[in-house]
């Protein structure tokens, strides 16, 4: 006969916290070996260091920037500084000008990115459905992907004007064809094993698609969002400087044939903020995504 224990309410709520950090992950450093600990300490380390080290090179190079154009090292004229660029943009602020053109190049961007992750997933899957089709438009997409997209910019407004409907379309024109041809790759590579048994238990086609191929494609979806994010933005830019009248495309041509350059390079600095921001959110979906699976 087993002896048995009398135990007391704060003994089981002890073992329920413990059992709940450790299936969310949360181990104390009481469980873990000096070993653990250590290398915990040289990743933190390695972060710390990594990230001082980003904010040094940048800090660094805004300050001599801000020095070689003060005391005539660099043509303050043709590079601008720092200092002029805030003050610049602050300008701008006051009058709220470069908030439509910040607002109108996000929402080209933020729209075409979007109609290339719908339109992209869903040609993916109709040429995962089909290998018939596949194999007829393969070479098409192919050549399509391979061509200069800035090529197409001005085609693209003959036929369908000088519009934002147009630079949104040149923005998706840079991205859609690599997205299709990346996602399907992805889907193909998917375990054959895995589809043959949901055959194996009954199901078909559908089945296959939204339980196996689609689940196992998820991460190589979030990954390419992150790349067409960056792509779709470079196409809006082409579309601006062909085909708009505000946006930091715009921007970026007009201040470079009136010789503005602190616009310019304002510009060409708030480009590289948004496709910071933009890509870092998409980081955060991957990393909600990871933490959920």
């Amino acid at each position: 006969m087993k002896p048995t224990y009398n135990r007391s309410p704060e003994d089981t709520s002890s073992d329920n916290k413990t059992s709940g950090n450790i299936s969310s992950g949360n181990i104390s450093s009481g469980n873990m070996s000096s070993e653990q600990i250590r290398y915990l300490k040289r990743v933190k380390r390695h972060r710390i260091t990594v990230t001082l080290s980003r904010i040094f090179i940048l800090i660094g190079f805004l300050l001599l920037w801000e020095f070689s154009s003060d005391y005539g090292l660099i043509d303050s004229f043709i590079f601008s500084s720092p200092s002029r660029i805030a003050a610049c943009f602050m300008t701008m602020a006051e009058d709220r000008s470069i908030f439509i053109h910040l607002w109108t190049t996000l929402y080209e961007t933020i729209v075409s990115f979007l109609l290339v992750t719908v339109f992209g997933i869903l040609t993916a899957v109709l040429l995962w459905c089909s290998n018939k089709l596949s194999e007829i438009l393969d070479p098409y997409l192919v050549v399509l992907n391979s061509l200069p997209k800035s090529a197409l910019a001005p085609l693209l407004i003959v036929w369908l004007g000088a519009t934002q409907k147009t630079i949104i379309v040149a923005g998706m024109s840079v991205a859609i064809f690599g997205s299709i041809l990346s996602l399907y790759t992805s889907f193909m590579s998917v375990d054959e094993e895995d589809i043959k048994l949901i055959y194996t238990l009954g199901g078909n086609k559908r089945h296959a698609l939204t339980k196996v191929v689609l689940p196992a494609s998820i991460p190589a979806i979030i990954s390419n969002m992150k790349v067409n994010i960056g792509l779709c933005l470079v196409g809006v830019i082409i579309g601006e400087f062909l085909a708009a009248r505000k946006g930091l495309g715009y921007l970026i041509i007009y201040s470079s044939q009136v010789f503005k350059m602190d616009w310019l390079l304002m510009s060409i600095v708030l480009l590289c903020i948004m496709a910071m921001v933009l890509y870092a959110l998409i980081s955060l979906l991957e990393r909600y995504y990871q933490k959920r699976v």
